[in-house]
């Protein structure tokens, strides 16, 4: 499983992942954080030339971070995030502290089946802590693809209860992370010792 416990200290570097179609990205209109982190990445995979060109765009704004990545994406940009994750170089993807993945699956089922053979690639966990956010209800479809990433599945009244008042929006956006995956830790930790009893 991946690392589930986010321990950095200090503020990290927000990377942002977004389709170019979308006018608002989810972070945006679910909690009124800024359409942009420190880099943005502008996203598009209507073919592997753009595919793979968003991931060397990514590449290289992880690359630049002055500080550990929190990486947040939206869509097929959560796809996308999750395939580079698991094909770049250990260099660039050790940077990540987690991410933040809202809305990864469509309604359109299509769209969703699309994502799935663009961005396929070995079956195994991420090697950050992520959550996954999606709109109610969630899907068996989510849970899978949460369980294939190793994520965590939270919703929006997840994040705002642990979010953290009077800071910036993106050291909310670590803070709620942090809180989430020592809480995630906790629980997997009271749960193991409960069945060992």
């Amino acid at each position: 499983m991946a690392t589930t416990a986010l321990a950095v200290p200090g503020p990290l570097s927000v990377v942002t992942i977004a389709d170019r179609r979308v006018d608002r990205p989810a972070w945006r209109t679910m909690l009124g954080w800024p359409e942009a982190g420190d880099e943005h990445v502008p996203f598009a995979a209507a073919n592997a030339h753009q595919r793979n060109a968003s991931a060397a765009h990514l590449d290289d704004a992880v690359a630049r971070a002055a500080r550990p990545v929190l990486l947040v994406a939206e869509g097929a940009s959560c796809f996308a995030a999750a395939w580079w994750a698991r094909l770049s170089p250990s260099s660039y993807v050790e940077r990540v502290a987690g991410a933040l993945l809202f809305n990864p699956i469509s309604e359109d089922e299509r769209e969703v089946a699309d994502n799935m053979r663009t961005f396929a690639s070995p079956r195994s966990v991420l090697p950050f802590p992520s959550i996954l956010l999606d709109r109610d209800p969630v899907s068996d479809r989510l849970r899978t693809i949460a369980n294939d990433w190793g994520s965590r599945l939270a919703d929006r009244g997840d994040l705002v209860r642990l979010a953290a008042p009077r800071v910036s929006p993106w050291r909310q956006a670590q803070r709620m992370i942090e809180r989430y995956t020592a809480a995630v830790v906790k629980r997997d930790i009271r749960t193991t010792r409960e069945r060992l009893r």
